[in-house]
């Protein structure tokens, strides 16, 4: 029986994601490695502070803070960029990748503001860039649409792709708590990013969904191009009016293609969406995304989209793809041949403008409780030809009123002149709040 080979892999950043992969590469090895046909040897750590106490038990010899022990190393195999960010990590993933090498990573900032760059390198030098765990967690969707979806066109892809925001507007549906309180308990439970923006602002889904974008279309979009809300101005009563409707509440990544007219939608918003949508059921910190393609029809994967064990689980699979290409196997992606395929799906494509989005909307605007007041509303409205499917209205302690609509089909360019018309009116308090309904069959 002849000797497995020995993989040799370097861990650019021993955070949580980090540790998780040595973790789990430990707890599974002999399993994992029966499968791989070859071992595993993490045989260098590169860490920023070298006196941090860690979770996990490594060598004292492994560790290093010097990344040319990775990077310039011609016994590593494998790079694992874990580090995020995109200063010292495109710096030191650029080099990798100049070198030829392979290198895996969980950085969906990164290949969202750079990966354009970094895959032309990969292709250039011969190097790979493995990027599983980047979007949703321990959900293979990238696998799935570049893999086993590959027949298809993909219509419409969408989805919850930030597990801190889908918690805490699961907590205020269930408790009935406002926003801050639950956003304390996130906060406590270590759901949220260091840089809260990131989960609070959609900036951490909208990476993923312009991620997608490009595997799906062959498109790679900048961030200020697409609309990219976050869930801050969702309140209680938003929540409970809408589930009076029939819908929840959902921070939702969409990725949108009308093939007759060459112009794709890409966005990250809060909407409400029926309750009768599988989507709408993902709840916690889960992920879930619906891929409709034009063979298969849709496909729906549900699964964690946060924390270590699920983002390490996908920095493994990375890397048993990449065990099985320096074994032989085919490499999954990144050929000129895949190349000129995204070529040809992009070929004339167009990135929709904000006029181009029609549908129904929810309106929430905070009045003086007087008399003509909700005809006033109406008038303004009507003056941008937008008109009520439903109306509640809330009477607030301090004398004060919400109004909550729900419209018939109108499109953003519309919604946005009546919030702007509303504020400047001297009943209206503060600016009024507005989230989309989604209907997947009007996309």
């Amino acid at each position: 029986m002849s000797e497995k080979r020995t993989i040799r892999i370097g861990l650019l950043g021993f955070g949580v994601v980090g540790q998780g992969v040595w973790k789990n590469i430990e707890n599974n090895r002999q399993a994992l490695e029966l499968r791989l046909g070859a071992q595993l040897d993490i045989t260098e750590v590169v860490v920023k502070n070298l006196s941090r106490e860690r979770d996990v038990e490594v060598p004292a010899e492994r560790y290093s803070d010097d990344p040319a022990r990775v990077i310039e190393n011609p016994d590593i195999d494998i790079v694992c960029e874990l580090m995020g960010g995109t200063g010292e990590a495109l710096e030191h993933t650029r080099r990798a990748l100049e070198l030829g090498k392979i290198v895996v990573t969980a950085n969906k900032a990164l290949i969202c503001e750079h990966g354009e760059e970094l895959f032309a390198i990969a292709r250039r030098t011969g190097g790979h860039y493995f990027y599983e765990a980047s979007v949703a967690g321990g959900i293979p969707i990238i696998k799935t649409i570049r893999e086993a979806l590959v027949a298809n066109r993909f219509k419409l892809i969408f989805g919850i792709l930030n597990g801190t925001s889908n918690y805490i507007l699961t907590r205020m549906e269930r408790e009935g708590l406002s926003f801050d309180e639950t956003l304390g308990d996130a906060r406590k439970l270590g759901y949220v990013e260091a840089d809260e923006a990131l989960d609070l602002d959609g900036i951490d889904a909208a990476h993923k969904a312009v991620i997608l974008a490009y595997l799906a279309h062959g498109k790679w979009v900048k961030l200020n191009e697409i609309i990219c809300e976050g869930i801050r101005d969702v309140s209680g009563e938003d929540i409970t009016i809408a589930g009076q409707l029939g819908y929840k509440v959902k921070l939702l990544a969409v990725i949108a293609r009308d093939f007759e007219a060459e112009k794709l939608s890409v966005r990250l918003h809060p909407a409400l969406i029926s309750k009768k949508e599988v989507i709408a059921g993902v709840d916690e910190v889960y992920n879930g995304v619906s891929v409709t393609g034009d063979v298969v029809g849709t496909t729906v994967l549900i699964g964690r989209g946060a924390g270590q064990d699920a983002t390490s689980s996908s920095v493994i699979s990375d890397i048993a793809d990449a065990v099985f290409m320096l074994q032989g196997a085919p490499a999954p992606f990144i050929s000129e041949e895949d190349e000129a395929v995204y070529n040809r799906l992009a070929a004339g494509l167009e990135l929709a403008d904000a006029s181009d989005l029609q549908g129904r909307y929810y309106l929430r605007i905070h009045v003086k409780d007087q008399e003509g007041v909700l005809a006033k509303i109406s008038n303004i409205l009507a003056e941008h030809h937008i008109s009520f499917a439903t109306v509640n209205q809330k009477e607030l302690d301090d004398g004060s009123a919400l109004i909550m609509v729900t419209t018939h089909k109108s499109n953003e360019l519309s919604i946005a002149a009546a919030k702007a018309a509303l504020a400047k009116e001297p009943v209206v308090l503060g600016k009024p709040v507005s989230l989309r309904i989604f209907d997947p069959e009007a996309v």
